[in-house]
């Protein structure tokens, strides 16, 4: 049987992050994708102009169409504007109790547009980060969900990140790909408490559109195909840097491209594929 991973989350309708990022990400990590589409975003490569929220009634609705049928081993939750969107998602997970649950509290994208209102934060803090085995916020939005000013070193990521799992998360990883220096290190709170700090070369390029959402839904792949959490993240983790790697070969749009979700399945034209590297 497939491996299957949901992705509830927002659409892009340029497709480079949200709910299309996060189908391209588990599909080129080999798990089937289905989804639960919480808002529409009229959106490119340069912005966000205009969202629109599906009813929360809706949202039930999806998540109960899939849950009951589809074997879903973990779930990636992304940008969710509203506190009657958290509501329901709250309340089909209590009802359908998958085992893995990633919560990505999606706050801002990469152009900068505000994608979560101000009533939704206290519903995303009491609602879906208690009930996350992984919470991924960047720097900003750790700072943003707890009221501080951004962790300026690995200290002060290792003091938020301990700061959100004491609000319910089981375990968290604060990205710090939007700090300074020639490795991104990222710090992870395990179940146990105990702090890591993963690193990566950090990559130049411009084209950053749905970073987050790949590796939030990377990991989320990776715990559908029964990996342990921590070699989940470090698995995605490789996977995003190899898509960032790749990101230039794709030339989409004129302003903050997307990675290259299938960079080891692509040449360097879209239509010659090839076989996947060997593991």
């Amino acid at each position: 049987m497939a491996p299957i991973a949901l992705t509830i989350a927002g659409s892009d309708s340029s497709g480079g992050a949200g709910i299309q990022a996060d189908l391209k990400t588990f599909s080129a990590l080999g798990v089937y994708g289905a989804s639960v589409v919480v808002a529409l975003t009229a959106q490119n490569t340069h912005g966000v102009t205009a969202i629109h929220d599906a009813p929360a009634e809706f949202i039930t609705a999806q998540i109960d169409a899939v849950m009951t049928d589809l074997d879903v081993k973990a779930v990636k939750i992304g940008m969710v504007s509203q506190a009657a969107s958290i509501e329901a998602i709250a309340a089909g997970l209590d009802r359908h109790g998958p085992e893995w649950i990633v919560v990505d509290p999606v706050m801002v994208s990469t152009s900068g547009a505000k994608l979560l209102s101000d009533s939704a934060v206290e519903a995303l803090m009491t609602r879906l980060v208690p009930r996350g085995s992984l919470l991924t916020p960047n720097l900003a939005e750790a700072a943003a969900l707890l009221d501080r000013a951004p962790a300026r070193d690995l200290e002060e990521m290792e003091g938020q990140g301990r700061a959100l799992q004491a609000l319910g998360a089981r375990a968290v990883l604060i990205k710090g790909g939007h700090g300074e220096g020639p490795e991104s290190i990222d710090v992870f709170i395990d179940a146990d408490g105990l702090a890591h700090r993963l690193a990566a070369p950090r990559r130049t390029t411009r084209n950053t559109h749905g970073t987050g959402c790949t590796l939030s839904s990377a990991i989320a792949a990776g715990l559908a195909l029964g990996r342990p959490l921590e070699r989940a993240i470090t698995e995605a983790k490789a996977y995003l840097g190899e898509a960032l790697d790749g990101a230039d070969q794709l030339r989409i749009g004129s302003g903050h491209g997307p990675v290259h979700h299938f960079v080891r399945w692509w040449s360097d034209e879209p239509s010659l594929a090839r076989k996947p590297a060997a593991e």
